[in-house]
């Protein structure tokens, strides 16, 4: 049993194990932030915990949530909780806001990840933003990682990595006939 996501009963003499679908809100569910192809091939079990699953839901409603509604399309997740074994695995330190449920890396398809940035960086509450893996020369390239500390007590930091260093704030959109390039 984890924290009543699963149910077992019997039928016919038989117990029945069956892993529920727990909805961390309306457009977000838990097993996406657990999915991890590399947890998977190396056997790491990546099980978010009662706390891990508050502070998801809590990134959903205040970070996910407001964003899917404004661009009206899904979110795909490429990283959302992971154990201090899965982080260790994939070179990411055990103190990552991942494995606190507190963070997920993302992309909208079709929508370029700095205007995703942007409209996050003015429109929710956040600890931190990060345009990961920028290039300009390639707006769907890298994603989005974005955090959330229900405690209150969020940093507001907005940073942009290109592979090799990070910098502070955002770098300035490209527009061409009143469109975001990329967009």
């Amino acid at each position: 049993d984890r924290n009543g996501c699963t149910r077992y009963g019997y039928n016919n003499n038989r117990i029945i194990w069956e892993d529920l679908i727990m909805d961390l809100s309306k457009h977000f569910k838990l097993e996406e932030f657990e999915k991890s192809m590399t947890a998977s091939r190396k056997g790491i079990k990546n099980k978010a915990g009662a706390g891990e699953i508050k502070s998801l839901g809590d990134l959903c409603y205040e970070c996910l949530e407001p964003v899917r509604a404004h661009f009206d399309k899904p979110i795909y997740i490429s990283s959302g909780y992971r154990s201090e074994a899965l982080c260790e695995a994939i070179g990411s330190k055990k103190t990552s806001q991942h494995t606190k449920g507190q963070a997920v890396d993302f992309e909208i398809n079709g929508v370029p990840n700095i205007k995703i940035a942007y409209w996050l960086s003015n429109n929710v509450d956040f600890d931190q933003l990060i345009l990961e893996y920028y290039d300009k020369n390639d707006p769907a390239g890298g994603w989005i990682h974005i955090s959330y500390n229900e405690k209150g007590n969020n940093r507001k930091q907005v940073l942009t990595f290109d592979g090799d260093k990070y910098e502070n704030g955002l770098p300035d959109m490209e527009w061409k006939d009143g469109k975001v390039v990329g967009s």
